[in-house]
Formats: structure tokens, sequence, C-alpha cells
């Protein structure tokens, strides 16, 4: 693992071909733009809906479900860059077991790379530094120093040559992102620090909306030479993560995956000038960055809405105890392990030691059933004293959380 610092200085190779920081604007919405009301309504839905699903859940629900849609989002965010893992060949990643195909094994290491830098996201780790200078160039580092040495090459098509990718450093060439030709390399930590001053100490609305506002205008300066689209994801995960205290149990990036052609659309439009006189007065248009923001704040409130329906208390309690006996009846679980993972389900987490009580059985019993639902992977516990808590294994999202990620 590198212990190279991050450093935003570019050096002597770098052309700072002196662009004015204000080709960058507008990096908010105004507040006489005609999408203002729109985007304070959808801020405020997503706040209420986001925080009833939030309070909806006991804590051990919360941890469980972080986990899963940790692996989901990874899933999803490298999908859209054409690296199709899935969550149960990522879940076997997470336990060392790696594909003996070698461009398979790369993929899976770079999704446990991608689960490592949410995972210090979800530990409060960047909180208010997501749109700082330090905290993109960190994120930047953390992801790409876990990745395979095969993954760290990059593809310079002028040259015909391949390039190394260092972690946490700003690129040192020129690039063109689809029609978009980037800003010269040796200009931007100017411009980073101005994206770090605007997006500082806003408001509870601008909060919101500035997570999906920041998302372009980092992928519009392409910082790096390649991961800005994975950072760009992670940075608005953790700014919505910070001004609604999610908890971590949705994200916007199966959304993005699931609409990924008008996702990408929108982006591009938001590399336009300004169209007219009525379309703000920064140099870039804000309409199109009005369209994009309302675009990924209904993402959001369509991705709160869905796993609203997933953990619907009695909708998640069902399809767990119908596997459960299946299970049973099949021979693979003992009797009354139902009464485990529902008592669970109701109250978040269980000690060991009520587990006979709750059973009505002797120790012994009560260890075997224990033993064998920790051994299924559908409880976890930080230590063998700890209590025990409910586990959303990948290879049984399809029956417990149906549609979170498409079945193997």
């Amino acid at each position: 693992m590198s212990t190279k610092e991050p450093d935003m200085k570019a050096d002597k190779r770098a052309e700072d071909r002196g662009e004015s920081i204000t080709m960058i604007e507008p990096l908010l919405i105004s507040a006489t733009s005609r999408f203002r009301p729109e985007l304070a309504d959808l801020a405020l839905e997503l706040t209420a809906k986001s925080t009833a699903l939030r309070k909806s859940l006991p804590e051990g629900i919360v941890r469980a479900l972080s986990d899963l849609v940790r692996s989901m989002n990874c899933y999803y965010s490298n999908l859209i860059e054409g690296h199709d893992t899935h969550p149960i060949d990522i879940e076997r990643a997470l336990n060392e077991d790696y594909s003996a195909d070698p461009q398979k094994r790369d993929l899976q290491r770079e999704a446990k790379a991608h689960i490592a830098v949410q995972q210090w996201i979800d530990h409060d780790r960047l909180n208010s530094r997501a749109t700082s200078v330090e905290g993109i160039l960190e994120t930047h580092r953390r992801f790409c120093e876990l990745l395979p040495d095969e993954l760290l090459w990059v593809e310079n098509l002028d040259s015909g040559t391949r390039e190394p990718l260092i972690p946490g450093e700003l690129r040192q060439r020129d690039v063109i992102v689809g029609r978009h030709i980037a800003i010269s390399p040796g200009a931007l930590p100017r411009f980073m620090e101005r994206f770090q001053n605007a997006y500082r100490n806003t408001g509870k609305v601008d909060a919101i909306v500035a997570a999906a506002c920041a998302h372009h205008r980092l992928l519009w300066m392409h910082p790096f030479l390649d991961g800005n689209g994975r950072v760009a994801r992670l940075m608005s995960y953790a700014m919505l993560r910070s001004a609604l205290d999610t908890g971590g149990v949705w994200s916007v990036a199966r959304g993005l995956a699931r609409n990924e052609a008008q996702y990408k659309r929108l982006l591009a439009q938001c590399d336009l000038p300004r169209r007219n006189d009525l379309d703000g007065r920064g140099n870039l248009s804000e309409e199109a960055l009005a369209q994009f923001a309302v675009f990924f704040l209904e993402t959001c409130i369509d991705q709160v809405d869905f796993m609203e329906t997933l953990v619907n208390p009695q909708g998640l309690r069902e399809r767990i105890l119908i596997w459960t006996e299946e299970e049973i009846r099949a021979g693979r679980l003992p009797h009354k392990s139902g009464m485990v993972l529902e008592a669970i389900l109701y109250r978040g987490a269980v000690p060991r030691g009520e587990i006979a009580g709750l059973l009505g059985t002797g120790d012994r019993n009560a260890r075997r059933v224990t033993s064998a639902l920790l051994e299924r992977g559908v409880l976890a516990a930080e230590s063998t004293r700890a209590p025990l808590l409910l586990n959303f294994p990948a290879t049984l999202a399809a029956r417990w959380m149906p549609g979170l990620f498409p079945e193997r």
C-alpha cells in the first residue's frame, strides 16, 4: 500500500493555459433560477423520505442493510464504467475467494477496493471533507492504491502508449472526454480550490442539491487520468450521507445505472455553454445543470422508495421466514431457526445468552441453532460474546431483497 500523501501540485510538464476559473461557473443553482422551487421541493421530499426510512429500521438492521448496499453501490458504479462484477463475486472477494481467471480476479479486487473506500466513508472518515481538495485526492488515492497493477495503466490514445495511473495524483496531460476538452492540467489546482470553496458551508437545501451539481463539475474538471466517475459517485454518496444522515441504507448508484443513457446524456448537456440571457450568469448552462440536478434528486427519491418497499417490516419478515421454513424442511437449518431471525428483525440485535430462553430450550440446542445460522451467513456478530445481528448475504438477495441487483 502506498504511503504517498495526496499531492495536488502539477509538475513542470503540466501546462497551465491560464483559463479563468469563471469557466466552471455556475457551481450552484442561483436563487433566481426557475428551477429553484422544484429543486427545493425535491430536496425536502428526499429529506422526509430518507429520514423516515432510516428511523423505521432498528440499528442492527441498518448495519446489515448498509453492508449489502455497499456491495450494491459498488456493483452499479462499476457497471456504469463497463465492469460487471456480480455482488456474489464481490462477496467472495471480501472473503478472499478469488476467481482463477486473471481478468475476473482483477475486477473482484477492483470491487473490493471500491467497497473499502465506501466503508471508510460510512465510518465518518470523510464527512464535511467530501468536496475538499484533500478529500477528493484521498478518495482517489484510497481507491486506486488497492487496485491490481493491471488496472493502474491508462491508454494514451494520442501516443498509443500506456501510462501509469498514480493514486491520488492529478493528471499531468490534456484529456478529451467525449466532445469535452477538459481544462489544462496545470490549471487543476486553481479550479479545484474554487470547487472546494463553492461547496463549503452551504445551507440544508443547497447541500442536497450540491450533491448533483458537484457531481458534474468534478467530472467537468476531470482531475485524474482515470477513476473520475467512481470518485464523483463516491463523493456524491458521501455528501448525501452527511446532509441526510442516510445511514448508508440507500444509494443513488443503482438508479443512475438503470438510467445510464439519460444519466450520461444530461451530464454531457451540462458541458454546454450558457445559451442566452435567461440561462443564468455563468459560463456554463445553468439550465442544463438544473435539469441534471432534478434528474439526480428524482433518482434519489426513486431509490429511497424502492428500498422502503424492500425493507417494509411485514414484507421483509415474510420473505425471510418463508425462506427459513423452506430451509428447515430441507434439513439445512435446525427447527426453530425462524424464531431467532424473527426476534432479531424486530429488535435489531439479540444477546446470545437470551437465545435459549427465546427458543424454550437448553443452552446446547440454542448454540446449535445459532451456529447453523452463523454458518449460513444470515447472522453476524463482532465477537463470540457480542450480540447476534442480522446479515444480508448477496447469495440470498434474490430471495430476501428481490430486484436489488440482477440475479446470477
